[in-house]
């Protein structure tokens, strides 16, 4: 069953942890994940008993957010035992396989530990192996007491001298360990400390005091900490030994020491012990990828990279286990990507033609050029809509650089040769402005257009969608409206998707299910980092418009600080008196949405009465009704505002040429792509813009990060740099980023790892397509498959 257990019991422990709060996770929040996943899995493959209890329990979670806390409580404690049950009987029902077994089975373990360990959603032999420590502790470095420097991490050895264990006269709950260890270069004295009853009885004390008695050879491993009393080790890791002399067979002592996610009752050292029983079962595992492969990229055997990644012999031995393993986690994906990009070029699409009286006239009828980088992926796009196989063409441009126009070529393209199209847009605001836009050049054209959003009237609903199934109507505008059903094309030919890391795969997919094979365009106006954009569109073919059309004046941007705000207001004063217009935007504050409310109307009110008494200045926020929100947009487009306010970030596309302020209060909590979008809404007229960033923060690092977006105006160095400072899930936003689930690798630190598993892979997929001289790899990756792309696929 393609469910992944732990991940499951982990978002579950994690939302009790927080008290029941809807958590946001990097994709979805809480709720919606769990929605998705009960709903997703494949109920033949349930036990009979239990499967309307599972139907139920995926139910309950889509009116999560209804529930009170202690319902929500109520509803996550049976989820856990649900999901606890019914793996249980999955793997009982089963043979059990070297590492399939469940670990209660495994020699050493038991049903004590093994229960424990289930509170982590760890059931199986593999799922504890692929349980990988989140950090290591090196105490492998054996120290001199006399050389000990503070802050580093160390082992020593020593004979005690003296020992004490005590009640602490302070606390009736706390228990102290004392211990004077001595080596031939000096003495350090040590303390740990013991919370709980437990110890607080004598018998305890006493045994300490026997274990760790005068003579005694113990090893000692810890971080070196400077105190008034001199140095010692903070909480440190003891372990008696029988000489002096003697190696350190230990788990914890004298060793690099892996650091797992912990929940409450499982300790450490549970974890540890219980991967120390499960890592014999891996040796001379067979490894899923083929020998030369590995030596090419100098890959060390699987079996080894799995028992170095819990427990190294050195820094060398960890830092190749590491390599392996994020080596397989891109390679996989990598695979995947590849063999679905390969099956959609298998797959038989309409050929469009792109010479035709159509484009022709588009292009005497514009008022300008296209650039030297839109003839070249106009060119792209119409070589790939020639072809028998259907289009996947993702185009990136920065802000302002022209990409609908693109588009529309290739709308007329499919028009020309008989085929309907849609552009499909994340919200009703750029939706509108496509279709303004698409409705000012299709016109002249003869070419009908319409929009479709759920804001539409029924009887015109009814009308567009009439003329949608007969054909007369060839381009369609919308929202995720033209995915619902009744929504059908007689003839679709080609879809564009703009802003398309907004959709999920699956919406993207029930747009291409329309038409039979359509053609398919997405746009971006985030620029994607090479390493995101493998990642997340290694089934695509990437074009960029990296040139923005001439006479565009390059946006003045200036870092302010608390108390420049006074000259901000005097700059937005003198631009509108001149008859221009300015943005104001507020960030949001997620903890609290009313609370933003309250004070977003409470500063807009401050801004219209004290501040710009003379001026018109209106209010967007996340809050109002869909046509509200319109009305506001389309109120500042006409000039009848001078200032819009905005809690939420103004939508990406649009377009009010006459603006030419953007401030921005408290950049600081704002990411640089988000920034470079929101001063992409200046500068798009011919007068001199002006981005305006006001800092909160006295911190040096939000000032350098906020000093690249002054220095520069290129969208994808500014993307590559918050991709460095920020990391990729911040970069393309929490919600329907897509990111799949890395245990080990960063997309930051690992791209030389990204590119080779790509190049690997590409070249394995050309000479063997459908892997068939591979199973055991064929096996692995449809395990991972599920598991890995699973993320990119909601």
């Amino acid at each position: 069953m393609s469910l992944d257990w732990p991940r499951l019991q982990r978002a579950l422990a994690i939302e009790m942890e927080r008290g029941f709060c809807n958590l946001q996770g990097n994709t979805y929040r809480f709720n919606e994940y769990l929605h998705e996943a009960l709903t997703q899995a494949p109920l033949q493959q349930l036990p009979v008993q239990v499967r309307d209890r599972w139907q139920e329990t995926a139910a309950a979670y889509a009116q999560y957010n209804d529930l009170s806390p202690t319902q929500r409580q109520h509803l996550v404690v049976q989820t856990r035992q649900l999901l606890h049950d019914v793996h249980k009987q999955l793997i009982t029902s089963s043979p059990p396989r070297l590492l399939n077994q469940p670990l209660k089975t495994v020699n050493g373990i038991g049903d004590r530990t093994a229960a424990k360990l289930e509170k982590l959603g760890l059931y199986t032999v593999r799922d504890l192996i692929d349980y990988f420590p989140r950090d290591h502790v090196d105490y492998a470095r054996q120290v001199p007491i006399r050389q000990l420097q503070a802050g580093e991490t160390v082992t020593l050895v020593g004979k005690v001298r003296r020992c004490n264990c005590f009640t602490s006269p302070r606390n009736a709950k706390l228990t102290i360990l004392e211990l004077v260890l001595q080596d031939r270069t000096g003495q350090i004295r040590l303390s740990r400390f013991y919370a709980g009853a437990r110890y607080a009885q004598r018998g305890w004390q006493e045994q300490q005091k026997r274990l760790y008695a005068p003579q005694t050879i113990v090893a000692a491993s810890g971080l070196v900490k400077l105190t008034k009393y001199g140095l010692t080790l903070e909480d440190p890791q003891l372990e008696v030994l029988d000489h002096a002399a003697a190696e350190i067979d230990s788990l914890t002592i004298g060793r690099i020491v892996p650091i797992y996610p912990l929940a409450e009752g499982v300790s450490p050292d549970v974890i540890r012990r219980a991967v120390d029983r499960v890592l014999p079962l891996v040796q001379g595992y067979p490894d899923p990828l083929p020998q030369e492969l590995r030596q090419r990229h100098q890959l060390i055997p699987l079996d080894t990279a799995l028992r170095h990644i819990h427990f190294p012999p050195d820094q060398a031995q960890l830092s190749l286990a590491r390599r392996r393993l994020i080596f397989d986690e891109f390679f996989y994906l990598q695979l995947g990507l590849l063999q679905r990009r390969r099956q959609q070029q298998q797959q038989a699409s309409v050929p469009l033609n792109p010479q035709g009286a159509l484009i022709e006239q588009f292009y005497q009828q514009l008022p300008f050029r296209l650039t030297g980088a839109q003839q070249r992926v106009v060119a792209e796009i119409l070589a790939d809509l020639e072809r028998p196989i259907p289009m996947n063409r993702l185009v990136q441009g920065d802000v302002g650089s022209g990409k609908t126009v693109v588009a529309v070529i290739a709308l007329l393209a499919a028009v020309q040769s008989g085929y309907q199209a849609a552009l499909m847009a994340p919200t009703e605001v750029l939706a509108e402005q496509h279709y303004r836009k698409l409705f000012e050049w299709l016109t002249p054209l003869h070419v009908p257009v319409e929009l479709l959003t759920g804001s539409i009237r029924a009887a015109k609903r009814r009308q567009i969608l009439d003329q949608l199934a007969t054909g007369e109507l060839p381009v369609l505008v919308g929202t995720h409206a033209l995915i619902q059903e009744g929504v059908t094309f007689q003839r679709l030919g080609l879809v564009v998707i703009d802003e398309q890391h907004r959709f999920g795969v699956a919406q993207r997919a029930k747009l291409q299910a329309k038409g039979l094979l359509p053609h398919v365009l997405t746009m971006t106006a985030t620029p994607i980092p090479r390493t995101l954009a493998l990642t997340l569109h290694g089934d695509l073919d990437v074009s960029q418009i990296d040139e923005l059309p001439p006479g565009r004046q390059p946006i003045q941007t200036t870092v302010l600080g608390r108390c420049d705000r006074p000259h901000a207001y005097d700059l937005i004063r003198r631009e509108v008196a001149q008859g221009r217009q300015a943005y104001i935007v507020l960030p949001l504050v997620e903890e609290s949405e009313k609370l933003d409310l309250k004070s977003a109307i409470a500063e807009h009110e401050r801004l219209q009465t004290e501040i710009f008494p003379n001026f018109r200045v209106g209010l967007l926020h996340g809050r109002m009704a869909s046509s509200d929100k319109d009305a506001t947009i389309q109120a500042f487009a006409k000039g009848e505002l001078d200032i819009l306010v905005a809690t939420t970030v103004v939508e990406v596309g649009v377009d009010v040429p006459n603006a030419t302020v953007m401030l921005i209060e408290h950049a600081e909590r704002f990411g640089l792509s988000q920034l470079h979008q929101l001063r992409g809404r200046v500068g798009r007229g011919a007068q001199q813009s002006y981005c305006l960033l006001l800092n909160s923060s006295r911190n040096e690092a939000a000032k350098q990060r906020l000093s690249v977006l002054a220095q520069s105006q290129d969208g994808f160095f500014i993307a590559e740099m918050d991709l460095r400072l920020r990391g990729p899930g911040e970069v393309l936003g929490t919600r329907q980023s897509g990111l799949p689930d890395f245990a080990l690798a960063s997309l930051v630190e690992d791209q030389d790892c990204l590119e080779a598993a790509r190049a690997a892979a590409s070249q394995l997929i050309e000479q063997d397509p459908e892997l068939q001289g591979y199973p055991l790899l064929q096996a692995v990756l449809q395990q991972r498959r599920d598991r890995l792309l699973e993320g990119m696929m909601n």
